[in-house]
């Protein structure tokens, strides 16, 4: 960080001036789209077959926006810092997110029960492959190449776990 950017920094801190607020008052705008969201539900004549598959178009939906909430906060967290999160600490949040959304995917389907016996097996393949990965991205940690393969690696995972425990020919 340059010493001009440095100074400016130190001044706000000694200010105090690093809280925002926002222009106008957003609460109620929050409220009546709850209202709303509360009432669209309530008027909802469907059958169960509707609402199960409102549910299972949620799930997926919820694990991306988890995904994208996760990235954002270390964007900003990297721009607050003035650093880009690069190398180990760039595979460690991957790494920690990822085993965040498994988690959370096997927690919500543990009471399903798989649609094949070998699934396990295939996420354990895939965590060896992650692994040979991560040990590649010790020598070189910012490969472009090598991360987007961890990414897949990640997201193969994910899509075994989902469709193992909801397939979609089960939803219909």
């Amino acid at each position: 960080m340059s010493s001009n950017s440095q100074q400016k920094l130190d001044q706000m801190v000694k200010k105090g001036t690093c809280e925002l607020a926002p222009e106008r008052e957003l609460w109620t705008g929050i409220e009546q789209a709850i209202n709303q969201a509360n009432n669209h539900e309530n008027s909802d004549t469907g059958n169960n077959i509707e609402k199960v598959g409102k549910a299972a178009w949620r799930a997926p939906t919820f694990a991306i926006a988890a995904s994208v909430f996760v990235a954002i906060t270390v964007g900003l967290f990297a721009y607050e810092t003035g650093k880009s999160v690069q190398g180990d600490a760039l595979i460690a949040a991957i790494s920690e997110q990822h085993q965040n959304q498994k988690q959370s995917l096997l927690i919500r389907f543990k009471d399903r029960p798989a649609a094949t016996n070998n699934w396990q097996q295939q996420l354990d393949e895939l965590d060896e492959a992650a692994a040979a990965i991560k040990k590649a991205l010790e020598e070189e940690p910012n490969n472009p190449a090598l991360l987007k393969m961890l990414k897949n690696v990640y997201e193969q995972q994910m899509a075994i776990i989902e469709r193992v425990h909801a397939p979609t020919w089960n939803q219909a």
